[in-house]
């Protein structure tokens, strides 16, 4: 069965570049990327991790970090990882791991058999602190990811952990938010005291809350 939302991501052991890990102790209290690769040495999975590499300050600044998979062997990444230095200038700062006997894979469910039987396919879990699966993305293996939009998905979701505020259609950090519907205009009084922009009795913009 494929992981929704909400769940709790699935704990494993598996060796990677930075030795075996255990996904849950190695998490933390961190906010967790896991993103799939189809194969090592290949030309899109190669820009990818040259991009997470330089993206890692703005993971930090998040209490994010990322974990890459392929299930290709160690001794490959390794060697990979001296052609993303060379072709992307940005070495691999973070763990690939090794998921020969596809363990991870299958709890991911990140084979698609009928785009291929034995390659994982593009996948991306955001998971919170608490172990909880918060967005799901499956890509193409042709179609390159875009890391900017996973950080935006990062900010609101922190947002909105910690405001009754959802985000808006092409929202970005600084924008105007939305007060959740389950939010009384007695408890928005006391919530947003600056005011709110009442397009709709259910639409109701507000300045983002944790910005001066």
């Amino acid at each position: 069965m494929s992981l929704r939302l909400g769940d709790i991501a699935p704990d494993f052991t598996q060796d990677s570049t930075d030795g075996p890990i255990n996904f849950h102790e190695w998490a933390g209290d961190n906010w967790i990327i896991l993103f799939s690769h189809p194969k090592d040495f290949t030309p899109v999975c190669t820009t990818e991790l040259g991009e997470v590499s330089r993206l890692k300050p703005e993971f930090e600044k998040r209490n994010a970090k990322a974990i890459g998979l392929s299930v290709d062997p160690v001794d490959d990444h390794r060697a990979w990882a001296g052609d993303i230095q060379e072709t992307q200038g940005h070495g691999l700062n973070f763990p690939l791991l090794a998921d020969g006997d596809r363990k991870v894979s299958d709890l991911y469910d990140m084979i698609h058999p009928n785009a291929n039987d034995s390659l994982t396919v593009r996948s991306v879990f955001i998971i919170d602190p608490n172990k909880k699966i918060r967005l799901t993305i499956t890509y193409p293996a042709s179609t390159g990811r875009n890391f900017p939009e996973i950080l935006r998905v990062i900010d609101s979701l922190q947002l909105t952990d910690d405001y009754k505020v959802a985000t808006p259609v092409n929202w970005t950090d600084g924008g105007d938010c939305i007060i959740v519907p389950a939010v009384t205009n007695e408890q928005a009084k006391e919530m947003f005291p600056g005011g709110w922009d009442e397009k709709k009795p259910y639409l109701r913009m507000v300045k983002q809350p944790n910005k001066p």
